[in-house]
């Protein structure tokens, strides 16, 4: 078996191996990471001769196909625009293959109209809150498997097969791209991140066993049985095993969603309204932050007619009756911080239009300059210091004269800078990688992380030892070489 697999991977590192990411991908790739992609996953699976079955979340089989392209899609990934480590999700043509966005369905059957997974299902009664085993977002033929009671969340027209080419680029990742890249998204601030909604994971280990994390069959909501396995291939960046099979947990729809879009004098001032909000308890499903330059990018791109300020984008989730309350206690917060609400919006129709601007943003900034590459990166720091991040942040991308329009899922203290460059000047390259480690060690001393979402990659291996110090990477080190003592698995990554 193992001369097929080393011949496998030394004709797909020949063929396919690309510029920064130095890995294979399928589809569309990563910034800095790229997590293994179509042709690597088929190749790796044709070499241990395991089997490739439907993508079915539960169903039997490996690696899984998309229904209307047959092309491997598991190893897509993770965040919302990331390119520093996560990968990027691709858009494909996908009509019945299990799609979730990060824009809110990255969370694994949260709430949202834009980028929605389709049609789930789940067994309250057999499986508490997790899907049907061989079942997956779609039974056979869309049709609804027998004793379940509650839909989730519904398909949305972006994926069934004609993606919009404006929409948020990661809002068709694939699920066990985001479980390897962590990926994370604009409702974590309630539904969390990627990793507490990940049950179980079956896992092909480079020496070609199959690897279930919580046990095969297992899906239960917590457990103290052994060491955590299933949070251990979260986030790996497909450094230690290729995903095959993915146990969720899901959350229910609300009875009621309402929307807000909100001005305020100053980025500081949205900011500080976002930790007085967190700080009261309002129980916000999403609050975006888009600074003064990105707004008004948005607005221009997605022809609204929002103010060039900087602003917060609420969404509050719950019943009829407890939303009232939500919206008089959050505007009460915005006014109080300087701000105004320009409006509430509570049909599905007006809550998209309002979120479209902000799934937007990753073209709207490369609208600003025509022609020239677009970087993202992100930090993640302790609500408390959020807002003086955030400003020594803008104050660094003046001063280094760099277009970096910034949004963020501020809720967690998550925030992106979209840095667009001329590809061919290298002297304005070198400002943005000299930006780039400037804001990790900004975030590293607020006692944050040097990314939330996006992943370490190639780009950050540096900061990650600065984060962890010699004995945590010594560690990781020690995991790695024990499930993949021969570096197959993205090698160069992360470590």
């Amino acid at each position: 078996m193992w001369p097929r697999v080393l011949g496998a991977l030394g004709w797909l590192r020949r063929s396919w191996s690309t510029g920064s990411t130095g890995i294979f991908h399928g589809a569309r790739g990563a910034g800095s990471t790229g997590m293994a992609g179509a042709a690597w996953g088929l190749c790796l699976l044709w070499a241990l001769r395991l089997p490739i079955g439907p993508i079915l979340l539960g169903a039997p089989g490996g690696l899984g196909l998309t229904g209307s392209t047959g092309l491997a899609h598991m190893a897509k990934g993770a965040s919302s625009t990331g390119v520093d480590g996560g990968a990027h999700g691709a858009r494909g043509t996908t009509r019945q293959g299990v799609l979730a966005g990060l824009d809110g369905s990255g969370l694994l059957g949260a709430p949202s109209e834009l980028g929605a997974v389709g049609n789930a299902w789940c067994n309250r009664g057999r499986h508490g809150m997790g899907v049907p085993k061989g079942w997956g977002w779609w039974g056979p033929r869309g049709s609804r498997p027998q004793g379940c009671h509650m839909l989730v969340v519904p398909l949305t027209p972006g994926h069934t097969g004609s993606p919009d080419p404006t929409a948020d680029p990661g809002a068709d990742a694939s699920l066990c791209g985001m479980a390897a890249t962590g990926a994370s998204g604009t409702n974590a601030v309630r539904y969390g991140t990627m990793r507490p909604n990940v049950l179980n994971l079956r896992v092909v280990l480079s020496d070609g066993s199959l690897l279930h994390t919580a046990g095969p069959g297992r899906s239960a909501r917590k457990s103290a049985a052994g060491y955590d396995l299933t949070s251990l291939f979260v986030g790996s960046e497909g450094t230690l095993g290729f995903l095959t099979q993915a146990t969720l947990r899901l959350h229910p729809l609300p009875e009621a969603v309402v929307s807000a879009a909100c001005t305020f004098p100053s980025v500081r001032d949205a900011v500080g309204c976002t930790v007085q909000v967190l700080q009261a308890a309002v129980p916000v499903a999403r609050i975006e932050l888009l600074d003064e330059v990105m707004a008004g990018a948005c607005s221009r791109y997605s022809r609204l007619e929002l103010p060039e300020v900087a602003m917060l984008f609420l969404e509050l989730h719950g019943s009829q009756r407890g939303l009232a309350e939500q919206q008089q206690q959050a505007e009460e917060l915005v006014q109080l911080h300087g701000g105004s609400v320009l409006s509430w919006a509570q049909a599905p129709e007006e809550r998209e239009r309002l979120w479209a601007a902000r799934h937007s943003a990753w073209f709207a900034a490369l609208a600003l300059r025509p022609g020239c590459q677009g970087y993202s990166t992100d930090v993640c720091v302790p609500i408390s210091r959020l807002p003086d991040v955030v400003v020594e942040t803008q104050r660094d991308l003046r001063d280094s004269n760099l277009t970096g329009p910034m949004v963020g899922h501020v809720g967690d203290g998550n925030f992106h800078c979209i840095l667009v460059f001329r590809a061919d000047d290298p002297e304005e390259a070198q400002r943005v990688h000299d930006f780039t480690e400037r804001l990790g060690r900004r975030a590293l001393a607020a006692g944050g992380t040097c990314t939330g979402e996006h992943g370490v990659g190639l780009g950050k291996r540096v900061l990650l030892r600065e984060e962890r110090g010699a004995v945590g990477l010594a560690a990781m080190r020690r995991i790695k070489d024990a499930l993949d003592p021969l570096h197959l698995m993205n090698p160069g990554k992360v470590l």
